[in-house]
């Protein structure tokens, strides 16, 4: 049999592989709507698709473990001994994944007093006698023992399991310099510190190498122990008995009876009832489909289930038949079902390129769909819903406000959005469209239309029955939403809606004239500097190219090594800024100036692309986009524009008044976060220095440098800055080392210090963390919530990571909501006074107004006092106002 006519035996370690998905992945970005954590399941079956598509194989099984407990663990009771308790989270995943495995076709086996790889040891011998191609994955380094002519390990790498490298002899001699059945010799005298198998002190993996390749085997090494010289031979004869342990424990056996061999692991078609239930209890819609996509390709769906399941007929999922409604007729159901204005209804609003072309309205047993047409005089009672305090349930209301504003509607009474509550349950999530929220939070499937098909198989739903399953998952989300987090969104997210939606549709003005212009000079620029590059290194390069980078940098100039990636070493920004610090080299200071440059042209091109017919940017504001709180800005971002540059400050200069307009006016919030910071840990010295005005960080210098406020130098402030703002985001002292660029002892006694004259803030830190570790979440001075989970995982770097953004959550998600606050009380009074002048960018603590004739004073004057009144803190919120004809020049 040639090699192309074998056929292909896959077998996988479950334990090892689902264990490696399970710290690759997020633990709270992985659980279902029962609270059971998914992420090993999701990380495992990922990499099963990736390699059925990669290695096709015609034969399948997956071992696991039954418990830790084996014949090994008998004859040395501290195998594995070192391993800690299993994660709660991964608890109750494995029995998952068998079932999933199960409804895929693909057979799963233990074997009671033996491990996973003592089964796959037997499948892998017994299929290269019986002339299969084998591929081993697994986590564990003995399973190099089964390599041969006919068996390949698939090893994943550190990162987890979305890579596996491929080990056969040769990669064994390259790697080790032994053939794969010597790989357990060499572990013996090693020793194997994940199984707890101590080896001979003294005795590396060179050294061990070097002595199997001398005397052949671990027996031959053990037979010529006395001609070993020095200490290591020394130890060798006292510790062999450890040897000859280890030897014995990472033997894997290769005759385990098992129920089958590898002929009886044909691969079989999936279950596909079954794998959408079980799919559906894991909430993995997306693995769903590309699990139903490869069966349908490898010709492995079941006859019998057919291609797809039929969505639930109306009269099983209760969904009300839909109704098209207008004139009198709909007049009448919208009063009868909103119960004259108090009751409830869902809204979707149906768009094409912007504009609206017809609506959806539901109530709990009734739905309407009224097509829109333009000047229809008899749709007044709709439009004057629209307008009214009504309660109306949506999801995406801002984009939907938008659309009704550009149609001539107004909208108002939004009293649900179902994205920014779900946004408030889990503020790290994903914004999901509607039918992802009615697969995640109510289990069920909102047929949709494929976009890519010109003659769908299956018909979208009406918009009015998605209305209705709008008020469903209101539903879900109400009742799940935390009291303090239903506040949040009562009172500061939706009422933010409208006003933001405002802001998106007025836009502001820009210069086409100055973009222009920039994008030349740095166009001019960029290449000057590419050309001057090139010239340092003799030749030119893709200079956007990590991997060219990395060949000019460490092996051509020779450069220390920055930290190390899937591809090398980094060549980020961060990395290459340190480098040029360690380091400095012409070639590396062009490259980074050509990075900015760069950076600036992207952004000035980005700007040019997205001013409209009236001369007038619109950026889009994301409330759900930060976990923080934050709004966020896209297409085009305008909050990437670097502010302390000469060349960001030309661009600012571009953001210009509108026609008809006097001026514009910038007012933010200074220091912001450290005020919070005084409020919240109530330190006395931080809220005197605060009420009495002075500079802060001078303040601060010389209460932790033991000097006068007139004495503290700039570098002295500098210091102390960085300090201030560092603890705030878990800074340690390496970090605030690193920062400033001094030694690490100084950085400690300087965090001794500051801590020593501002200890309330020192215990409010701590107390963060650990309150949040109780809690399960961290809330800012107004209830926002944002959940912790991975607080208490055994993973470190979890841990640390969660522990790091706990300390920071209250503060800058409270700035974000005063922020926001203030934003709505003084919409609120540009509204009521009828006043011209208008609310145009929100970019971080700042906003941006455009001032309508005679208005200024007024309008500074209510920015001042709904600015520093958004919120009773112990100390005062200072605002900065400036005005200018642009951007830049209203700075302040």
């Amino acid at each position: 049999m040639s090699d192309n006519e074998k056929p292909t035996l896959l077998i996988i370690d479950g334990h090892s592989l689902a264990f490696r998905a399970f710290y690759a992945l997020p633990v709270d970005s992985f659980m279902n709507r029962e609270g059971q954590h998914t992420n090993a399941i999701h990380g495992f079956i990922a990499m099963l698709i990736n390699l059925l598509k990669a290695e096709k194989p015609t034969h399948l099984a997956v071992a696991f473990d039954i418990s830790r407990f084996s014949f090994r663990t008998r004859e040395y009771p501290e195998y594995k001994g070192t391993r800690g308790e299993t994660p709660v989270e991964f608890i109750g995943q494995i029995p998952l994944l068998e079932e999933a495995l199960k409804a895929m076709g693909i057979p799963t086996v233990s074997k009671e007093d033996y491990e996973a790889d003592d089964i796959l040891a037997t499948l892998a011998k017994e299929g290269a006698e019986q002339g299969f191609h084998v591929y081993v994955v697994s986590g564990d380094r003995d399973a190099i023992q089964m390599i041969g002519d006919d068996v390949t390990l698939l090893y994943p790498n550190a990162r987890g399991v979305s890579e596996l490298k491929r080990y056969d002899r040769d990669t064994v001699f390259e790697r080790y310099g032994i053939e794969p059945h010597q790989y357990p010799d060499i572990a013996a005298l090693v020793g194997e510190t994940s199984d707890n198998l101590i080896g001979i002190d003294k005795v590396g993996e060179k050294t061990a190498v070097k002595w199997i390749v001398q005397y052949g085997s671990l027996a031959g090494v053990l037979e010529h122990a006395d001609e070993i010289k020095g200490v290591v031979g020394e130890k060798l004869r006292e510790q062999k008995d450890r040897a000859i342990r280890n030897r014995k424990l990472n033997h894997l056996l290769t005759d385990v009876d098992l129920p089958f061999g590898p002929a009886d692991l044909e691969r079989q078609p999936i279950d596909e009832a079954a794998v959408r239930a079980v799919f559906d209890k894991l909430q993995f819609k997306t693995l769903l489909e590309r699990v139903i996509k490869l069966a349908g390709e490898d010709g492995q769906l079941s006859e019998s289930d057919g291609s797809s399941v039929p969505t639930a007929e109306v009269e099983e999922t209760g969904i009300p038949p839909v109704r098209t409604m207008v004139d009198e007729e709909l007049a009448k159901w919208l009063d009868t079902q909103s119960a004259h204005g108090t009751i409830a209804l869902g809204l979707r609003v149906e768009t094409f390129v912007g504009r609206v072309t017809g609506l959806g309205i539901a109530s709990a047993t009734d739905s309407a769909y009224v097509p829109w047409e333009t000047d229809r005089p008899d749709y007044v009672a709709l439009e004057n819903w629209l307008a009214s305090d009504a309660p109306k349930y949506l999801q995406g209301s801002k984009q939907q406000l938008k659309a009704l504003r550009r149609s001539g509607l107004d909208l108002a009474g939004i009293a649900f959005d179902t994205s920014l509550a779900a946004w408030l349950l889990k503020p790290a999530g994903k914004a999901d469209d509607l039918a992802s929220q009615v697969y995640d939070f109510l289990g069920e499937r909102l047929p949709q239309a494929d976009p890519n098909q010109l003659v769908p198989d299956t018909d979208a739903v009406s918009i009015a029955t998605e209305a209705w399953y709008v008020l469903r998952v209101t539903e879900y989300l109400a009742e799940k939403l935390a009291q303090t987090d239903r506040k949040v969104l009562d009172e500061i997210e939706l009422p933010l809606v409208p006003v933001l939606a405002t802001m998106e549709l007025d836009g502001i003005t820009v210069s086409q004239q100055i973009l222009t212009k920039l994008s030349g000079e740095l166009t001019n620029v960029s290449a000057d500097l590419a050309t001057r590059a090139y010239a340092e290194i003799g030749r030119e390069v893709n200079l956007g190219s990590p991997k060219q980078l990395q060949q000019v940098l460490f092996e051509e100039l020779g450069m220390p090594k920055t930290r190390a990636n899937k591809t090398g070493f980094s060549t980020d920004a961060a990395s290459l800024t340190d480098l040029q610090e360690q380091a400095p080299h012409p070639f590396l200071d062009l490259l980074l100036k050509h990075r900015d440059a760069t950076k600036l042209k992207q952004i000035v091109e980005t700007l040019e692309k997205a001013v409209d017919a009236n001369g007038r940017v619109h950026t889009t504001y994301d409330q759900t986009g930060t976990s923080t709180g934050r709004i966020s800005s896209n297409d085009p971002n305008l909050q990437n524009i670097p502010v302390k540059t000469s060349v960001g400050r030309e661009i600012r200069s571009a953001f210009e008044k509108g026609e008809n307009f006097t001026t514009l006016l910038t007012a933010d919030y200074s220091q912001i976060e450290m005020r919070i910071m005084a409020h919240l840990s109530g330190d006395e010295g931080l809220i005197t220095a605060f009420n009495e005005g002075e500079d802060l960080h001078r303040f601060v210098g010389s209460s932790v440098f033991g000097v006068e406020p007139a004495d503290v130098t700039p570098l002295m402030r500098t210091k102390v800055k960085a300090m201030s703002y560092g603890l705030a985001y878990g800074l340690s002292a390496f970090g605030l080392s690193k920062q400033l660029r001094i030694e690490s002892s100084e950085a400690r006694k300087l965090m001794t210090d500051y801590f020593d004259r501002f200890g309330a803030v020192r215990d409010y830190l701590r107390n963060v963390v650990e309150q949040a570790k109780v809690d399960g979440y961290t809330e800012t001075i107004f209830g926002r919530r944002r959940p912790f989970g991975d607080l208490n995982s055994s993973n470190r770097v979890l841990r640390e990571n969660a522990e790091r953004a706990a300390l920071n959550a209250p503060i800058q998600g409270s700035a974000a909501d005063i922020l926001k606050i203030a934003m709505l009380d003084v919409a609120a009074d540009l509204r009521d006074q009828q006043l011209g002048s208008r609310l145009l960018l929100q970019v971080h603590d700042e906003l941006v107004f455009e001032v309508a004739d005679d208005e200024l004073e007024t309008l500074t004057a209510i920015v001042r006092a709904r600015m520093g009144g958004a919120a009773e803190l112990r100390v005062p919120l200072e605002v900065q106002v400036g005005t200018g004809a642009n951007w830049d020049a209203a700075a302040h």
